[in-house]
């Protein structure tokens, strides 16, 4: 279904591009003469895994996920460690054992498991949850961002570079050296 997904919005994300540029470019004049020699519509990039790779605030994000899914990982591991040592141990000594006590030895195993599961999913819908809600935070402050940087500049429209939605770009728009830097100078002042 995700494969899906893409080609639609990869479908999408083009035909928005191509009405655009024929809603823009109502002459022959390639789009970006048009925009620069008429002071029309101008559009602006920045490419995303720059700023994922280079802007400290999501760096510090994405390293605080990345300490608390470890985290879930030890507990985890843990309770996996407590089964284990459960198990070994009926394995061991069940034939000293009587019905009864394996009986009970089985079911606590089964509650250990079942434990270990309920955990597991607990501890993986926390990380989304806090992933969702700090990645939300990262996004927030480039907007905020964009918004001062664009005060300036009047681009009528600043995208994100994404390799599956975008075909072409002419890297005279690119702007991500300058979002990377102010968005860095921003970050160090707080």
């Amino acid at each position: 279904m995700k494969p899906i997904s893409w080609v639609v919005n990869g479908i999408l994300a083009l035909a928005v591009i191509i009405l655009f540029v024929l809603h823009f470019n109502t002459n022959s004049t390639p789009v970006k003469s048009a925009a620069m020699a008429t002071g029309g519509t101008k559009i602006a990039y920045f490419e995303i895994d720059s700023i994922q790779n280079n802007y400290e605030f999501f760096k510090e994000v994405k390293a605080a996920l990345q300490l608390k899914d470890m985290e879930n990982a030890k507990q985890l591991t843990s309770l996996k460690n407590a089964f284990a040592s459960k198990y070994q141990e009926l394995q061991k000594n069940g034939q000293y054992l009587s019905q009864a006590e394996i009986g009970s030895r089985q079911q606590e195993l089964a509650q250990l498991e079942k434990n270990y599961t309920n955990k597991e999913q607990q501890l993986a819908q926390e990380l989304q949850e806090e992933s969702f809600k700090r990645l939300q935070e990262v996004k927030k402050k480039i907007e905020n961002f964009l918004i001062q940087y664009n005060k300036d500049k009047t681009f009528a429209y600043i995208f994100s570079s994404n390799p599956d939605l975008m075909y072409y770009k002419d890297t005279a728009y690119d702007i991500t050296s300058d979002i990377v830097a102010g968005l860095n100078k921003e970050h160090k002042t707080k």
